[in-house]
This record gives C-alpha cells, structure tokens and sequence, in this order.
C-alpha cells in the first residue's frame, strides 16, 4: 500500500503553551481531536478520521511523531517508537504521572471548540496516545473521551498514566456531568491488558464503559510494524479493523461515532 497524500486535510502550524505542532484539519460541525497511534497518522489513521468528518465532525488530527501519511512499515516505525519512548513530552514508561504532552492536547481540544463551536469536543487517542482522551478530560470542552487500546506505560501492564490527583479530578467530573469514558481493545492484546482495563473501572467505576474484542475479529494481515514490531491483535479502528459488514471491528467504530453524535450533537444515535 501506498503512503496516504492527506491532501484532503488542511496543513496548520498552530502554537499552545509556546510549542508549535503541526495539525491536519477538515470538515464542519461540532471537533474531535484525532490522535494517531505508533508510527503515526498513517493511512488506516487518516482513513478514520475521515470516517469522523464524514459523520459530521470537524478533525483535528496533530502530528505528534513519525512521518504523517507514511505506510507503516517495520524499520521506520520502530525507530519512530523507540525516539518516543525516549522523549520527555510522552514518558512512556512512567505511571500515576500525565504525559506533558496532554498540557497541549488541553489546549488544542479549546482552541478547536472555540473554531468550531457546539457543546464540546470529543477525542479519541490510540495505542501510544490511548489514554491522552482521559487526562484531556481536565478541559471542560472535552465532553467525549475514547480511549483504544491504552498502552502507557510499557512496563506497568496493571498501571494508569494520570496523576492521583488529576484522576480524582476527572472522577468527579464524570459524575457531576453525567458523562462516560469509552474504551476498547482486544482479548489477547499485549500491550493494553486487561489488567490495565481493571485498574481503569476501579477508578471510574461505572463511568469507564469498556470494550474487548475477540482476538479473532483483528484483521490478520495489518501492515508490516504491526505485524512484525506490535506482533498482537491491537489496533481496534485502524490497522487491525476488518472494513466489512457484521466485523466487530466496524461495530466499534459505529459505536464510537455513535457515542461522539450523542455527546457532541444531541442527536439520537
């Protein structure tokens, strides 16, 4: 397969908390913040957020490593991993701490609400970015958080990457605004366990709506890097996502787009 143009999505410099990043843009209505799994906005990333917009959403989709539009292959996207887990702006490997990053995500979820209006905005991270959609809750804006197959950090497979303090926050406000979290990820996923899913319900309780997948419904055949380097069923909406009729891959993503309608519209889904 070939490396994906983007040339559908507007190329914007934007500048918060005076770090300059690189956001792709398209369509109307109500934003959701898109946030690519390792590599990157790959082509299965860029053919969901497309899947976003042509539900009726603005996309907001910030280049946060790798090179956007790549194919996914198993050399270049490992050494796209292996720079991230090294980077300050992510801490991969560290738990009960927020990765720096998420300060800016906070600030771009509130500059898009302001572009785009509605009631709020919704976001959804993946894999590396999986749970960035909870710690972005600490913005009033976000009303729809998504997490797919929450993967920091590595080395914890049972711990959460959000401050105590930031957890209680975001736990109260879920219930003070009657709003939910959804999660996904499939049964026999290495790197989001269901020892992570656990940890996650007891500290929202009924506020974290999860998800799990058969091993079986993950497309077989994904790109190289997640056939070589992932080398699991993973990747719920994009790489592993089985675009046919009746796959419970597609089920998931209808109920995704379901739930940012119902959050960020009103509209019945």
């Amino acid at each position: 397969m070939n490396d994906d143009p983007l040339n559908d999505f507007e190329r914007r410099s934007i500048t918060l908390e005076e770090v300059t990043r690189t956001v792709l843009v398209s369509g109307v209505g109500p934003a959701v913040i898109v946030m690519a799994e390792m590599p990157g906005i790959s082509p299965h990333v860029a053919r969901f957020a497309r899947w976003v917009r042509e539900a009726g959403f603005s996309v907001y989709l910030p280049s946060l490593f790798g090179r956007d539009g790549a194919w996914p292959d198993a050399e270049g996207g490992l050494a796209v991993l292996k720079k991230a887990c090294i980077s300050a702006e992510f801490r991969a490997f560290a738990a009960n701490a927020s990765s720096p990053v998420t300060q800016w995500l906070r600030g771009l979820a509130r500059l898009a609400h302001g572009e785009r209006g509605g009631p709020g905005v919704g976001a959804i991270g993946m894999c590396f970015t999986g749970n960035f959609a909870l710690s972005m809750m600490l913005e009033p804006s976000v009303l729809a958080p998504v997490l797919c197959q929450p993967s920091l950090p590595f080395n914890q497979p049972d711990a959460l990457q959000i401050s105590p303090d930031e957890l209680a926050t975001v736990k109260q406000r879920l219930e003070r605004e009657q709003l939910t979290v959804r999660a996904y990820r499939f049964e026999g996923d290495q790197f989001c366990t269901a020892q992570r899913f656990a940890a996650y319900a007891a500290a929202l309780g009924p506020r974290f709506e999860a998800t799990v997948l058969p091993t079986s419904a993950a497309n077989p055949k994904p790109p190289p890097f997640f056939e070589k380097v992932v080398g699991c069923a993973h990747s719920v909406v994009t790489a592993h996502l089985i675009d046919e009729a009746g796959q419970p891959t597609l089920a998931a993503r209808d109920a995704i787009l379901s739930f940012f309608t119902q959050r960020l519209t009103g509209a019945a889904s």
